[in-house]
């Protein structure tokens, strides 16, 4: 018998966010994998058995995950967030290519979920309502160089970037280098957002300015979200504002200058 895994997104914590889909594909499953404040999120099943870890095992994870879906059992593997961003939809790919040939042969499925930067937004308003990026500032599995010249690239474009894994207590520096690095290239008052625990109890949601935004704490619960130098704040008197990314942009001339540039 051909062993299922399904790796499943369960967005930010809010159980109300989780997909028809993630529903029905946990409950069908007889084993359960996954960082343990993730799994902690799940309600506890008689028939399922649970095998919690650290979040810095996502390889192992994967590969105990898969071995046991080898074994024709159906196995879900829990991933907070979308398992496709920052997540452990790739652990799964890298284990699986490196992994038996018989690993290639069984039902898999990747289930999606709302990611971090949609929630934080949907909470504020539309701030990713134009173009925009995601990056991680953890350096665990790249140079903290590349972090630095993926950050220039996406302000010197005019990306709205939503930032993952901002801060942790073995990096509590990098988000305030990414702040200065970013304020090279970007006004001071570009607009930033601050989305921690997005939908669930303990939300809390901080619109600031990049000048400002270094005074601001964060955790790895935190989603940062700094604007374009086109991003506006709607103030709404009595009710929380709304930021958002206008459609539009500044048409370029045809040597790929903006207009402002051209004259």
């Amino acid at each position: 018998m051909t062993g299922r895994l399904a790796v499943i997104g369960i967005g930010p914590g809010n159980p109300n966010q989780w997909t028809a889909e993630a529903s029905q594909e946990i409950a069908a499953a007889g084993a359960l994998f996954g960082y343990q404040s993730y799994l902690a999120r799940v309600p506890e099943s008689a028939h399922q058995t649970r095998h919690a870890s650290d979040n810095r095992v996502e390889l192992s994870r994967a590969e105990d995950a898969l071995k046991l879906a080898a074994s024709g059992q159906h196995v879900a593997m829990i991933s907070g967030g979308d398992p496709g961003v920052f997540a452990m939809a790739a652990a799964v790919c890298e284990a699986l290519e490196n992994g038996p040939p018989e690993w290639r042969a069984l039902d898999l499925v990747f289930v999606p979920g709302v990611t971090a930067m949609l929630a934080v937004a949907a909470r504020i308003g539309a701030p990713l309502g134009h173009d925009f990026c995601a990056l991680s500032l953890s350096d665990n599995l790249k140079p903290w160089a590349l972090i630095e010249r993926r950050l220039r690239a996406a302000a010197g474009a005019g990306l709205v970037i939503a930032l993952y894994n901002p801060v942790s207590r073995a990096r509590p520096w990098q988000l305030s280098a990414a702040f200065r690095l970013l304020a090279t290239h970007l006004p001071a008052q570009t607009l930033v957002i601050f989305g921690r625990a997005a939908g669930r109890p303990d939300e809390q949601i901080t619109v600031t300015t990049l000048a400002a935004a270094e005074t601001i704490s964060a955790d790895m619960a935190t989603c940062v979200i700094i604007g374009s130098a086109e991003t506006r704040k709607i103030d709404r008197p009595g009710q929380s504002p709304l930021v958002y990314s206008p459609r539009s942009a500044a048409k370029l001339a045809s040597d790929g200058r903006s207009p402002e540039d051209s004259q």
